[in-house]
């Protein structure tokens, strides 16, 4: 069975924005950024909200030529080879390929899609993971926290939710990010 990932990165303080929307400081420097495509490259599914996929859409038509730096290339690849399912009550159509949209996350609908792919799944978007998290569908986190404190914003995690985490694995960067790779317990 695939499990469903929920994968972010925040402020140390647990922000994925500010409270402007901003998230500038984010932006994965190049040791991270490959980090990060090697948690990708297996992953057959995004689920994403309206904002994230907004945000996210930017991979289906960035420039991958040879001019561009590698881990750039790489995730725009990742990026265009999987799944999308865009979950928005607003959106009426999709900007890139291998993308449906979907009204509302349906917890059966999710546990079927768990159970029949052949790759693991990601949820992308705070809102969206926390409501997957609150259901008990989220079987993994990676949260990479960047050096900074930002002092208020939209959270990485929900604040509805009651759980133990077992830490499976932990990584320093050269950059003061940290990643923390957690299973969510049953």
């Amino acid at each position: 069975m695939a499990k469903l990932i929920y994968s972010a990165i925040a402020s140390l303080d647990g922000y994925v924005e500010d409270d402007q929307g901003r998230f500038e400081w984010a932006a994965p420097d190049e040791e991270v950024h490959a980090f990060v495509n090697g948690l990708e490259r297996p992953i057959g599914v995004y689920l994403y909200g309206r904002r994230m996929y907004e945000t996210m859409v930017f991979w289906e038509t960035v420039d991958t030529g040879s001019d561009q730096p590698a881990v750039t290339r790489d995730f725009a690849h990742i990026w265009r080879a999987a799944e999308k399912i865009v979950y928005s009550r607003t959106l009426q159509t999709v900007s890139s390929a291998r993308t449906r949209i979907e009204r509302d996350l349906d917890i059966d609908a999710i546990h079927r899609l768990k159970e029949t792919s052949e790759s693991d799944i990601t949820i992308g978007g705070a809102e969206l993971a926390g409501q997957a998290i609150a259901a008990g569908l989220v079987d993994e986190l990676h949260l990479l926290l960047g050096p900074i404190i930002i002092g208020g914003g939209k959270r990485a995690l929900p604040g509805n939710v009651d759980t133990q985490l077992q830490l499976i694995g932990e990584r320093r960067f050269r950059s003061g990010v940290v990643h923390l790779h957690y299973r969510m317990s049953t």
